[in-house]
């Protein structure tokens, strides 16, 4: 059984690496820019990002002074038992957010939309967020917290079959070009599009491709892979690298995720996570050791399953399409 109790220290760790220790794919991606920006400029934006994050690493504070909408994606196996429930789970979730908000500290970005009511930590109706998923044959549990930007690089259309690939591209040009002539978003970054579902799963998936894939993780279909990859090249290809600033830096990488939809639409939405990149990941295994990463590691093939039963063989999955 995990105890609520090492949930909570688990995700008040995670919470300071997140806020902290820049992920090695995204840092990777950013170094690999440095070497290819020709824009005086923007490399030197560049390099000022890989000092600024050195020096939280080594100075043990976060890498933003706006450190982001703190949240968790929990990721429970089927067979994993917890100590109070997951009534107590969330309550763990909650407590190290506080703790960690005061200890690392985060700024506490939470108030009341009208009221404007500030607890000073973070904690609030609704906030943090905790969005779950499950996983068979497991009896571990994995928490990842992101540290998300909260006000801007986020763009969402209602687009029809008949606009095809060719209306994809063209929101994405759109979203991108509006966020760095208008200061929306912190490039570069990775950026996340949802497509498919309702209006809101749209904007889940998009969210979520930015903020639960590495960089030069690809999506299993390969046509959808090559979409990335294209994208990932248009992004980078219209003029603009990081923070708006004329140069060709402005994608680390495109991540695509995908939703069975409405015969008649196809929403589509447009993610940029913050140039900071703040995950980290927890998994807590039921002998009461806890093991820390940076890929999340959220999109298994359970959660892109197309079929009403689940099985491990490709055979048994395809016959219950």
């Amino acid at each position: 059984m995990i105890s609520h109790q090492a949930v909570e220290q688990a995700a008040y760790d995670i919470m300071t690496k997140a806020a902290i220790d820049i992920p090695e794919d995204y840092l990777g991606g950013i170094k690999e820019m440095v070497t290819t920006e020709k824009a005086q400029l923007s490399c030197f934006v560049l390099q000022s990002m890989v000092e600024n994050w050195e020096a939280a690493s080594e100075d043990r504070r976060p890498m933003c002074a706006d450190t982001g909408l703190p949240r968790y994606y929990v990721k429970v196996g089927n067979d994993a038992r917890i100590e109070g429930g997951f009534v107590a789970l969330e309550r763990a979730l909650r407590s190290a957010t506080a703790r960690a908000t005061h200890d690392v500290p985060l700024r506490p970005n939470r108030v009341h939309p009208l009221w404007r009511t500030d607890h000073n930590n973070n904690v609030g109706i609704n906030a943090p967020e905790i969005d779950w998923s499950f996983e068979p044959d497991a009896d571990w549990i994995d928490i990842t917290t992101v540290h998300k930007g909260g006000l801007f690089g986020t763009d969402y259309r209602m687009l029809f079959p008949g606009d095809g690939i060719d209306g994809i591209k063209r929101f994405y040009l759109d979203t991108l070009i509006a966020f760095g002539k208008r200061g929306l978003a912190c490039q570069p970054a990775i950026v996340g599009v949802g497509l498919g579902g309702s209006k809101d799963t749209s904007m889940v998936l998009g969210k979520q491709a930015a903020c639960l894939r590495i960089v030069g993780d690809r999506n299993p279909d390969e046509k959808i892979a090559a979409l990335e990859l294209e994208l990932t090249d248009i992004g980078n290809n219209i003029g603009m690298g990081p923070m708006g600033f004329v140069g060709s830096s402005m994608v680390v990488d495109c991540h695509i995720e995908v939703g069975y939809t409405h015969t008649g639409g196809m929403p589509m939405s447009v993610h940029t996570f913050c140039l900071s990149s703040r995950r980290a990941t927890a998994r807590l295994h039921a002998d009461g050791t806890v093991a820390f990463r940076t890929d999340p590691k959220w999109f298994t093939p359970y959660m892109r399953r197309e079929s009403i039963e689940w099985s491990t063989s490709k055979d048994s999955l395809s016959k219950s399409v």
